[in-house]
């Protein structure tokens, strides 16, 4: 597990897209994300924030190789009340589901802040992201926070929190 300062926690806490009902109600899928596809390992991202843009467009693409290479082995990853404690046990699990969801999802970016010290950042991201369940357009609000580490000179994901919620329709008159 990795080691960080108790003020890089804190700020997680304090910051908390997208996927929080990504996979409501649905059970883990496959341990592949589209094998079929062509997957393709990014080099590694300058920057936090070109890590956190990279695992969202693979995640996207449902591209495996570039996930796991952006991801910690141990990262820990949190959303809807649930765990998962590995790279292999998400990409094992809640990412197909997600490649899915955000596949045709109409995603707007509302605010981002991106905070560095030494090797430790953090990215929190708030999001619109507009779907269609059953036939109907729906707004959710959603909110991501990826806590990065430097490790062997690349930036790795160790960290995800995803939160989201349905927004409110405006009553038309």
């Amino acid at each position: 597990m990795h080691t960080f300062t108790r003020s890089a926690g804190v700020l997680m806490l304090a910051a908390a897209p997208i996927l929080a009902t990504a996979h409501e109600n649905a059970p883990h899928a496959p341990a592949a994300l589209a094998t079929a596809r062509a997957q393709h390992v990014a080099p590694a991202a300058s920057t936090p924030e070109a890590t956190v843009e990279a695992f969202a467009q693979a995640l996207r693409r449902g591209d495996t190789a570039t996930l796991r290479s952006l991801l910690a082995p141990d990262v820990l990853i949190l959303e809807g009340g649930g765990a998962e404690r590995s790279a292999e046990e998400y990409l094992g699990g809640h990412a197909v589901s997600d490649a899915a969801f955000l596949k045709d999802a109409h995603i707007q970016q509302t605010a981002r802040t991106v905070k560095t010290e030494g090797n430790l950042a953090w990215v929190a991201t708030e999001s619109e992201l507009h779907v269609e369940r059953d036939g109907q357009p729906v707004t959710l609000s959603s909110a991501e926070t990826m806590l990065l580490q430097k490790i062997d000179g690349a930036w790795r994901i160790v960290h995800i929190h995803w939160s989201s919620a349905r927004r409110a329709q405006k009553a038309t008159p």
